[in-house]
């Protein structure tokens, strides 16, 4: 999903909002659900489009941290590392993402493939530590878990020696 997106896919989005600045966030919202990141291209032409300045739109996808101007993997791993989860283990799961992924957290693979993040709480605190893939949590994520989840994904774990099971 991470990929340019086509004017045709850019105006259909823009005229489900009738071309109206005040849906600007809601326009760049299904932009991004749409291609996994804010491609300049499709920023460009929504502007032409809503009638907006290119600068008022960069504002905007760079004050929201859920807007991204870089492309993104197809699979989002994020790693809550609120205080509950930091205390539980969050640390050694993004360790452990990063070298089975090979990809620093914030990175995205090479292949397009997964994007590793490590954000502030999401208010999950009781499920810590969390794993967020592609949406879904995963609570009380231990290493084995995670070599688990990422087997799902189709992603062997980095050590083939890992930990034992938990």
């Amino acid at each position: 999903r991470a990929r340019e997106m086509e004017t045709a896919q850019v105006d259909q989005i823009v005229d489900r909002y009738g071309a109206d600045k005040s849906s600007l966030l809601a326009i760049l919202q299904d932009i991004q659900e749409e291609a996994n990141w804010l491609p300049r291209e499709a920023l460009t032409h929504v502007c032409e489009r809503v009638g907006v300045p290119l600068a008022h739109v960069y504002r905007l996808a760079t004050f929201f941290q859920a807007f991204s101007l870089e492309p993104r993997g197809k699979h989002i791993c994020t790693v809550c590392m609120g205080t509950a989860c930091h205390v539980r283990g969050a640390p050694m799961l993004v360790d452990k993402l990063e070298r089975d992924l090979g990809i620093p957290s914030g990175g995205t693979s090479e292949d397009l493939e997964y994007t590793l993040e490590a954000v502030n709480c999401v208010g999950a605190c009781a499920l810590g530590p969390l794993v967020i893939v592609d949406g879904d949590y995963h609570g009380n994520m231990t290493n084995a878990k995670l070599d688990k989840v990422l087997k799902a994904l189709g992603r062997e774990p980095a050590g083939a020696d890992a930990e034992p099971e938990e």
